[in-house]
């Protein structure tokens, strides 16, 4: 915990008492620049809220907030608030929102702002150590959730070590960001600073950070904050919510949080801009240079909910036109190869909207042939090719009486690593269908993603190296049509015309932030496969080490030892506390 005297941020002292899980010991490095395990933070969410009167807590609405954010990740949730006196409160652990953040749990999240964030798993990412929000005691007692990915960690990590003299306890680039951000408000050397010196520390993060990045942080007794990079890559936006007494101010990674919890005015931060908001006011500022704005499509694809809004572009809306622009292509197809179909039906649930309007332009039967476990979670992020086998059937259900006898066209909203589009045409099968044919809402994905999605290695990737009639035949289907990347940008840019640009690189390569070369993609690749993962995390069980090293990169998880929730430094965890 950590306890301050002043509330406001002007009046805060850079000293702070802080108490210490148990669990961490002293660790002599031999190579004070070691390379770590590299763990993005990927296709996350994130939200902030600050109410206007400080005797209310926040942490109530901050859980109902994180549950419309569960999409974007059922790993692990975490939510830090801000009490009396700039005293900080904490639950975080792995699990989902409805578990982790109990009755008792926010019971315990005492103040009247916070910030939270809910993860999916990636690679080395299952301790309860890497689960957000992160702190710092010093200057001032931050503590920051992101939802991205830096493709630099590997420098910043040594210039943590090197230069500031900051300690990196965990994987994770939020933390490397917290840490950024601490520096640069550290070199002011000033006892007080203001909202000006905010900007400054996060311009400076910014020109030494490059890759995707969201991200929202709580200063002690003063404020939450949000920013975003400057291309834009991943959402983050605001709202607010007038009060008897005041007005109350929201950050979140979409829009359906605003909506739920009655805030108004949604606005997306900017590219390149700061976001400070206190119980005096709001600041917002430019921090960073003008850079080409190119918001991920794939969050219009596949993981933002259909309800949202985004850079002021619908999702539900985008994916209509998707299925009307990826009708015309199937028809084309379709007659080009003397195929009929009978019915038309969707692979639950992002695809049901798409589904829905390619099936009324072609003027053929919709219907509902899956019948999904909603309590199973979304098997492309699950680690492990098994897992994701054994999860498809436990997921979905085939009815016989859509599919016996019929050519089924399946839409779905994009073709990954082929694992569950393959059991899923399999079950069609099963079940009688005489012809499967899928039309994909999106292009073949063959370059991996560095931005923010779990998207491993190019090899993984069914259509790396394939064209369509060989993808076709990998994932047991009769056919396969593709959406043009040409249709699916037009689907998305013309709800919001004055984005000319959209990061499209999992389908094309090209990379918007530049720096991504072939050895980093190699890198990253080794780092994310399903083998390494695997290995990672039967050490992190069985407490091996196997000399600190994957694929000839040294880690930093065997550094320090791994408890359970109570390991994260600084902050007492409640979670799980009878």
């Amino acid at each position: 915990m950590v306890i301050q005297c002043e509330n406001r941020l002007s009046d805060l002292f850079p000293a702070h008492l802080v108490v210490v899980s148990s669990h961490l010991s002293l660790v002599k490095l031999d190579d004070i620049a070691v390379t770590r395990l590299h763990v993005s933070d990927l296709v996350c969410g994130i939200l902030g809220l600050l109410l206007h009167d400080a005797s209310v807590h926040a942490a109530s609405e901050i859980s109902e907030g994180l549950s419309l954010l569960q999409h974007r990740g059922q790993d692990a949730c975490g939510v830090v608030t801000c009490g009396h006196e700039g005293r900080f409160f904490q639950c975080k652990a792995n699990g989902m929102v409805r578990d982790v953040l109990d009755e008792k749990a926010i019971s315990r999240l005492i103040g009247g702002m916070g910030i939270g964030h809910v993860r999916y798993p990636t690679a080395g990412s299952s301790d309860h150590a890497e689960a957000q929000p992160f702190y710092v005691n010093s200057p001032y007692g931050i503590v920051l959730a992101h939802n991205g990915n830096l493709i630099d960690s590997h420098s910043l990590l040594q210039y943590m070590d090197a230069t500031a003299h900051r300690h990196i306890n965990t994987s994770s680039d939020s933390e490397l960001l917290l840490n950024l951000f601490a520096d640069n408000l550290q070199k002011t050397g000033k006892f007080r600073i203001n909202e000006d010196d905010v900007f400054t520390a996060i311009g400076g993060l910014m020109t030494q950070c490059t890759g995707a990045y969201a991200c929202v942080a709580m200063l002690a007794g003063f404020g939450i904050i949000a920013f975003r990079d400057p291309n834009g890559i991943r959402p983050v936006g605001m709202a607010s919510r007038r009060t008897n007494t005041g007005r109350d101010y929201l950050f979140a990674s979409e829009s359906i949080v605003a909506d739920a919890l009655g805030f108004s005015e949604w606005e997306d931060v900017k590219p390149g801009e700061a976001v400070i908001i206190t119980r005096s006011g709001v600041s917002r500022k430019r921090v960073a240079a003008h850079a080409t704005f190119a918001p991920d499509i794939f969050e219009f694809v596949y993981f933002a909910r259909p309800d949202s809004v985004l850079d002021g572009i619908s999702v539900y809306r985008s994916r209509m036109a998707m299925g009307d622009a990826l009708a015309v292509e199937v028809e084309k197809v379709l007659k080009e190869r003397g195929i009929t179909v009978d019915v038309v039906i969707p692979v639950p649930d992002t695809s049901r909207v798409a589904a829905l309007n390619l099936a009324q332009k072609l003027n053929l039967p919709y219907r509902e042939g899956f019948v999904k476990n909603r309590y199973v979670g979304r098997t492309f992020i699950m680690p492990g090719q098994q897992m994701r086998r054994k999860n498809v059937r436990r997921k979905l259900n085939a009815m016989a009486l859509e599919f016996s006898g019929k050519n089924v066209l399946l839409v779905d909203d994009s073709i990954v690593r082929g694992t569950t589009s393959g059991e899923i045409i399999q079950m069609a099968k099963d079940v009688g269908a005489k012809k499967v044919i899928v039309a994909s809402c999106a292009p073949p994905i063959r370059h991996s993603n560095v931005y923010g999605i779990d998207m491993p290695s190019r090899t993984e990737l069914v259509a790396y190296g394939r064209n369509t009639e060989e993808i076709a035949e990998a994932i047991g289907a009769d056919l396969v049509v593709f959406q043009t990347l040409p249709d699916l940008i037009a689907s998305v840019r013309q709800f919001n015309p004055s984005i000319s640009t959209f990061d499209c690189s999992v389908f094309t390569g090209e990379y918007v932030t530049g720096g991504v070369s072939e050895e980093y993609l190699h890198r990253l690749e080794s780092l994310r496969a399903d083998n390494v993962k695997n290995k990672v995390a039967v050490n992190l069980r069985e407490g091996q080490s196997e000399g600190g090293r994957v694929d000839g990169f040294h880690t930093r998880m065997d550094m320090v030892p791994s408890g359970g929730a109570d390991d994260t430094v600084g902050l007492h965890n409640t979670w799980n506390i009878s």
